[in-house]
């Protein structure tokens, strides 16, 4: 980078969607709400109209939390035998703070995987050889 132009062919850190930054420059943000995608980066110009992240972050989202809520719920339950008011009191809230947290950092994640890998849509062979 010099004089105040990026090498766009330059990959930035990982961290460049963990941190919520364009995944081509790593200077520009990503999110313009808590989970609503820019129409482009105010750095490079990177279109994300590419960045479709899906379910794929609620579904890392699920199966981390749920296993680190579960085994820590259990772990209470085997130790202290608490009443049920009690989990909820305690894994309720720890459920939403953790997910809420969660959520943005893995899709900036797969958003900046999807632009790193040049991930797209399926598209049929339309070839005319027919082998």
């Amino acid at each position: 980078m010099s004089g105040g132009h990026y090498d766009l062919g330059q990959k930035p850190g990982g961290g460049s969607g963990l941190s919520g930054k364009c995944p081509r420059c790593g200077r520009g943000k990503l999110f313009s709400g808590y989970l609503n995608l820019r129409e482009n980066c105010d750095v490079c110009g990177l279109d994300y109209s590419f960045a479709d992240s899906g379910d794929g972050p609620a579904v890392f989202v699920i199966l981390i939390i749920g296993f680190i809520i579960v085994g820590l719920a259990l772990w209470v339950e085997i130790a202290y035998q608490p009443p049920y008011w009690v989990h909820a009191v305690l894994w309720l809230p720890l459920l939403l703070i953790m997910s809420l947290g969660l959520l943005r950092i893995l899709k900036g994640w797969m958003i900046a995987q999807q632009y790193r890998h040049k991930a797209a849509e399926g598209r049929l062979d339309q070839g005319g050889d027919g082998a």
